[in-house]
């Protein structure tokens, strides 16, 4: 048991006390004197300090118990179901709904009117058929013009296509039919007849001709096999004057791999045939005739290594002459190379490339479909095209591409209008209102620019320009080609319904020739005045399947000649509205 230190000194308190009293009972204590010598001095080492925690030896009073602990653990029934984890959800635009097929119709001024229907359907997982119709048509109405200008084009495509898992392929059938009138009397024609004998002559004068086009055409694309694609075309091309040419193209791709470097060939068949009626001056007996058959082997083969990528290969043709047995083999370079200087800012590029290119009747009426059903057909034979670059970024938002190129060409195709006189016996192309093909061996030299600007996802801007300058060998000049071609457009989401845009291209001085074979006169080129076309447009989306537009075109309504004498229609306007639908 312990006794802590204060109970110890109540008890000897107490005991002295006990005992004094006792002490009194048995002797009496007498009076005494008492002298005091000398007081009492207490001294430091008198005095002891008491412990505030005092040291006990409490070792054997009380041992240390072992305390066991036992668990008793049994199975608890328990409901909680923990929920997967899920990452933060973010908010997303709704993705717009992609229709897959659409129908737009237009009317306008000048008794204008457009349509396109186009149509696609899944037959299954790999199979689909599709469609498209195409029509655009105008009554014409250009002032000061004596003839008949309306023009209609009308167009219809069927396609029929599959995407297996090794192979792709689609068949294409198509129609074409274009009504165009040889409008473009020159300016002073008539002057020297009576204006009875010019009205009768003009009225005579049936200025309309017609092409059809009916075309058939395939392509393939293998994903694991050395023949990597194919494509084939079939076009018969004709018209009321009774022309007619066939043409077939087919190319098929080549590829395989030699110590990491892919090497593609690519196999050309090039042919074209036709015939005229007649010639111009109708002097033949027989039908005028053309015929060529182009063959094509083009190697080539990539080496890319840090940021130089260099592409090499040759082009090697052989080119039959089927009607006069001209026959021709030519080489061709294909090297192109590019180095980044600074990354994807600055990309250098430079390259020597040349090519057989077939001509024909159909392409020429592509692109000017007022010529005389009388052209001499002939391929061009561009010998190299060497040209040099730079391309990149300015900005994120701001890409640039400038180039300058010589060309070498030998028969290159250029558009002349006919020589013509008054005689009523002509046919109704032969009053200066037509055109004929001449061929020249010519060099370009061009240079290119262009600038392109997205400022924003609601704003975006393009310009580019090419400046040319020609030399020829045997024509006087470069016939209906322009020195200077500039183009700029600009589109912008105004809201979320609204937007706009805008297109202006400028095209500088043409030559052209012409004169009538009744005068005996030093005739001089003509040169054909630059023009700029501007045009505008602006639509309101309705529904996401629903938009109206409004479109303006040549707004400065200028009567400017695309060709000799032939002016343009002035101010037009367009209303229409685009309708996207699904099956």
């Amino acid at each position: 048991m312990r006794i802590n230190f204060q109970n110890k000194i109540i008890i000897s308190l107490l005991l002295i006390a006990f005992q004094f009293s006792f002490a009194q009972k048995k002797e009496q204590i007498g009076t005494e004197t008492v002298n005091v010598v000398k007081p009492y001095t207490p001294k430091i080492s008198d005095a002891f300090k008491v412990k505030e925690i005092p040291e006990l030896d409490d070792e054997g009073n009380s041992k240390k118990e072992k305390i066991k602990y036992t668990i008793f653990s049994f199975p608890v029934a328990s409901t909680f179901t923990p929920s997967k984890g899920k990452a933060e959800g973010v908010e997303k635009e709704k993705q717009a709904h992609l229709f897959k097929n659409y129908a737009t119709f237009g009317v306008g001024n000048y008794g204008t009117f457009i349509g396109e229907l186009f149509v696609n359907h899944d037959l299954n997982d790999t199979d689909y058929v599709g469609g498209m119709f195409r029509h655009h048509s105008s009554e014409g109405g250009i002032q000061n013009v004596a003839l008949e200008d309306r023009f209609y084009d009308t167009s219809i495509d069927l396609m029929y296509g599959s995407n297996q898992k090794d192979v792709s392929w689609n068949l294409d059938l198509g129609y074409q039919n274009q009504i165009y009138n040889w409008y473009g009397l020159p300016e002073n024609f008539g002057s020297t007849l009576t204006p009875q004998d010019r009205v009768t002559l003009i009225n005579g004068i049936n200025p309309q001709q017609t092409y059809g086009t009916i075309s058939l055409g395939g392509n393939v694309a293998f994903n694991e096999s050395i023949l990597n694609k194919a494509s084939l075309k079939y076009n018969h091309f004709s018209d009321a004057s009774g022309s007619s040419e066939n043409r077939f193209y087919a190319k098929p791709t080549v590829e395989f791999d030699v110590m990491e470097s892919a090497v593609k060939t690519n196999i050309i068949v090039d042919y074209v045939g036709g015939s005229f009626k007649k010639n111009y001056s109708n002097t033949n007996t027989e039908r005028v005739k053309y015929g060529f058959t182009n063959f094509g082997i083009v190697p080539s083969f990539v080496m890319q290594e840090d940021d130089w990528t260099l592409n090499i290969g040759a082009g090697l043709f052989y080119s039959l002459d089927n009607v006069n047995s001209n026959n021709k083999f030519l080489v061709y370079p294909q090297f192109n190379a590019s180095y980044k200087v600074v990354g994807d800012l600055m990309i250098f590029y430079a390259g020597a490339e040349g090519n057989l290119e077939q001509n024909s009747y159909m392409d020429f009426v592509n692109e000017n479909p007022f010529l005389s059903p009388t052209l001499n057909i002939a391929p061009t034979d561009k010998q190299y095209d060497v040209f040099a670059g730079l391309k990149g970024k300015l900005t994120n938002n701001v890409s640039y591409n400038i180039k300058a190129s010589y060309v070498n060409e030998r028969n290159k195709a250029l558009f002349r209008s006919n020589d013509y006189n008054e005689n009523t016996s002509n046919d109704d192309y032969a009053y200066g209102n037509s055109f004929q093909v001449v061929y020249d061996d010519m060099k370009t030299l061009s240079f290119y620019g262009e600038l392109k600007a997205d400022f924003s996802e609601d704003v975006t801007f393009g310009i580019n320009g090419t400046f040319s300058s020609y030399t020829n060998d045997l024509q006087q000049e470069a016939w209906n080609l322009p020195t200077i071609k500039i183009n700029s457009n600009l589109d912008f989401n105004i809201t979320e319904k609204w937007f706009a845009g805008a297109n202006v291209f400028y095209v500088g001085e043409r030559k052209d020739f012409q004169i009538n074979t009744n005068f005996v006169t030093n005739a001089a080129p003509v040169t054909l005045k630059s023009y700029f076309d501007v045009n505008a447009n602006v639509g309101f989306k309705y529904s996401d399947r629903l938009t109206a537009f409004a479109r303006a075109n040549n707004i400065t309504n200028n009567a400017y000649q695309k060709w000799l004498n032939y002016p343009v229609q002035g101010f037009q306007v367009i209303l229409g509205v685009n309708y996207k639908f699904d099956f």
